[in-house]
C-alpha cells in the first residue's frame, strides 16, 4: 500500500494532467457531433476486428464439416471431368471410361505409411459404403492406390509407393504405354518401365493412367518425367516420374467403383480359356 501512495505522490502532476485531459476529451466528444462520430467509428473498427477474429476461429472449428462439403463438390466436378471427351484424339471412339458421381465414394485417409517397401493406406469407408477390393483410389492431384481389403467400415489400399504395385500408365502426348512401379527409394518419385525406345520422351512430359487399365479411367494425372534411362537388359526406357501428389500428406480421396471391370475380366478370362 505504501508503494502505491509513493507512486501517486511522485507522479501526481502527470496523473492530474491525464485526469484533466480525460475530462476535457469527454466534454469535447459529448458536445461536438463530429468528434463523437469519429470515436464511435473507431470503436466499431476495433470491435469489428475482434468479431472477425472470433469468426475465423469459429470457421477453424468447423473445418471438418466444410472439408466434407468441399470433398462432395469435388467428387461431382471429377465426374464431369472424367466424362469429358479428350479433344486431342479422334472422336470416332470414346476411349475415356465415364465415371458418374454415383460411382465415386468420398473417403478420408486415416492412416498412411510411406517409409517401408510395402506401404498401405487405411480409409474410413468400407463395405457398407460400397467399397470393394481392386477399386481405384485417387484425389484431386492424381492416383493414390488400389483397394486391397475391406471391412464393414474401413478399407486398406495398396499405395503406389508399394513395390508390389504395378499400374498401366502412358505418356500423355504420345500414348506410349508402360508399367508404373516403385523402386522403394523416394516418396516423391515412381518409375515407368518398359517404354519403347521409339517413344519421344522429354523431361517435363506428363504421365497419366493408360487405357489398358481396368481399374483406373484413362488420363488421370500421375506426374511428370524427371529423368530418362535406358535399361541395358531390355533396351526399353525407364522413366523417373515426379508425382503430382505428396504421398506423405493425404486427406480426402475418391474411390472409383469401376462398374465395367468385372465384365472385362470375365471376357478376358473366357478368351484365355478358348
Amino acid at each position: 500500500m505504501q508503494q502505491i501512495f509513493n507512486f501517486i505522490f511522485k507522479n501526481s502532476n502527470r496523473l492530474l494532467f491525464l485526469l484533466l485531459l480525460g475530462i476535457s476529451l469527454t466534454l469535447t466528444i459529448q458536445s461536438h457531433s463530429f468528434h463523437r462520430s469519429k470515436v464511435i467509428s473507431s470503436a466499431n473498427f476495433l470491435s469489428g476486428g475482434v468479431y472477425e477474429q472470433l469468426s475465423e476461429f469459429d470457421e477453424y472449428l468447423n473445418l471438418k464439416s466444410q472439408n466434407e462439403a468441399l470433398a462432395q463438390e469435388n467428387a461431382t466436378l471429377k465426374s464431369i471431368l472424367f466424362n469429358k471427351k479428350d479433344t486431342t484424339v479422334a472422336r470416332k471412339l470414346d476411349s475415356i471410361k465415364g465415371v458418374k458421381s454415383s460411382d465415386i465414394i468420398v473417403s478420408r485417409v486415416i492412416h498412411n505409411s510411406y517409409n517401408v517397401y510395402e506401404n498401405y493406406l487405411t480409409l474410413n469407408s468400407g463395405e457398407l459404403q460400397g467399397v470393394k477390393p481392386d477399386m481405384g483410389v485417387i484425389n484431386s492431384l492424381g492416383i493414390v492406390g488400389i483397394v486391397d481389403n475391406t471391412s464393414p467400415h474401413y478399407a486398406t489400399v495398396v499405395s503406389i509407393l508399394n513395390k508390389k504395385s504395378q499400374i498401366n500408365a502412358k505418356i500423355k502426348k504420345s500414348n506410349h504405354f508402360g508399367s508404373l512401379i516403385w523402386n522403394g527409394k523416394s516418396t516423391g518419385f515412381v518409375q515407368l518401365i518398359d517404354v519403347p525406345r521409339l517413344a519421344s520422351v522429354r523431361k517435363g512430359d506428363t504421365i497419366v493412367t493408360g487405357g489398358q487399365s481396368v481399374i483406373f479411367p484413362e488420363n488421370i494425372n500421375i506426374g511428370t518425367i524427371e529423368k530418362v534411362y535406358i535399361d541395358n537388359q531390355t533396351n526399353y526406357y525407364t522413366l523417373d516420374v515426379k508425382l503430382f501428389n505428396d504421398m506423405t500428406n493425404l486427406g480426402h480421396v475418391y474411390i472409383l467403383k469401376g462398374k465395367d471391370r468385372k465384365e472385362i475380366m470375365n471376357l478376358e478370362k473366357r478368351e484365355n480359356d478358348e
